[in-house]
């Protein structure tokens, strides 16, 4: 259950990318030290999402550092950097995200770590790389959404750019992290030698987009197309993408239209179909399903058209996701008690990780971390 038990993270970062890694070491079984600011601690604390806290502090720090332990250190005074130094001295790995330079300019950058340290494991996340025009630019979200071209892959034609509606730049960030630190982990365990792993917010949303990205420098750089409705792919061809119905929505995924005109039972639809390539004319053929699946409830068409192997699905809520989607769900979701519980997206041995409900109270864990550790306490 906890394939990391004894490593020691120590993770200057805040907000989301760079406590994300650090979560999912934690989740495998690492000790994770968050070092934070004196002043007000993590901006991820104050970050409100809805008007729900807990402690004073935001569900969104809750479920991102569940788990964790916290110190205060002001990293630019002696005593909070010799502390900062203890700590790593003893780290396995060491985790931040500040702006390209900074970590260097506060003398804690990895050359730094490494001498106090030898074969650290150390990782830097920043909004763009490390060097070129946008590298000290905010590592946000939002921005990198909109500095990547995500934004002109969802939505319908005509609407303009539509961002995720989720932070998607900070959580792959902070995945592609964590799998970068589990690989120089190995390598420490077989080698004892340190690793610098390194990676981005845009680079995170270029991985992302690979499979489009791969398409586009290959076809003489033919952007996607979003159809005028129900858009869900831009390189897909008919059917693919979701319907309105006489009750709810459809999503329908990669199908030859024989295929589905056969399970619709509609003779007329084959005829209009007939003749129209799929790709070519995904609007024409698109208008022409519309017109059938507009006449049964979302329900019925998935229930009749599964069971004849149409790849589809009626498109749920989230409370319905909860009631429907079985233990991949329930194992994951754990509501009561003053904060519900997110769980790993993995299983070890056939058991998922359970996490604490919450996070720490800022510097909870000062005075025990400056005894251990042998720092005075800040």
């Amino acid at each position: 259950m906890r394939p990391l038990e004894g490593v020691t993270v120590v993770d200057f970062s805040q907000f989301l990318a760079g406590p994300y890694a650090a979560l999912r070491l934690l989740d495998l079984g690492a000790r994770v030290i968050k070092i934070e600011n004196p002043d007000r601690g993590d901006l991820c604390r104050h970050h409100y999402v809805s008007e729900t806290c807990v402690d004073g502090d935001s569900t969104l720090f809750h479920a991102i550092n569940r788990g964790k332990e916290s110190v205060t250190l002001d990293l630019k005074t002696e005593a909070g950097h010799a502390a900062a130094r203890r700590l790593i001295e003893r780290a396995d790995v060491v985790i931040q995200n500040f702006r390209p330079g900074v970590i260097d300019r506060l003398g804690l950058g990895y050359e730094a770590a490494a001498t106090l340290r030898p074969g650290l494991v150390y990782g830097s996340i920043s909004g763009y790389g490390e060097a070129g025009e946008w590298a000290g630019l905010p590592g946000q979200d939002l921005l990198a959404q909109a500095r990547s071209g995500v934004m002109w892959l969802s939505g319908n034609r005509g609407q303009g750019p539509v961002p995720v509606g989720l932070p998607i730049a900070d959580i792959a960030a902070g995945a592609c992290l964590a799998q970068g630190l589990l690989a120089a982990l190995y390598r420490q365990a077989r080698t004892g030698e340190g690793t610098h792993v390194q990676t981005s917010l845009l680079e995170a949303l270029i991985d992302l987009q690979f499979e489009f990205l791969t398409t586009w420098l290959s076809n003489g750089q033919r952007p996607p197309e979003r159809l005028q409705h129900g858009s869900a792919h831009g390189y897909l061809a008919a059917p693919y993408g979701v319907y309105d119905t006489a009750e709810g929505h459809l999503a329908v995924a990669m199908m030859p239209l024989a295929t589905l005109s056969d399970a619709l039972d509609r003779p007329s639809l084959a005829a209009q179909l007939a003749g129209l390539e799929a790709f070519a004319d995904r609007e024409a053929i698109r208008e022409r399903l519309q017109e059938v699946l507009i006449t049964r409830p979302a329900a019925e068409w998935e229930a009749t058209l599964s069971a004849k192997g149409i790849w589809c699905a009626r498109v749920r809520s989230w409370a319905e996701m909860r009631t429907e989607g079985g233990p991949a769900v329930t194992g994951m979701l754990h509501a009561g008690g003053e904060l519900a519980r997110v769980a790993a997206p993995f299983r070890i041995d056939g058991a998922r990780p359970m996490p604490v409900a919450r996070g720490p109270v800022l510097n909870e864990h000062g005075a025990a971390l400056a005894r251990e550790f042998g720092f005075d306490p800040v």
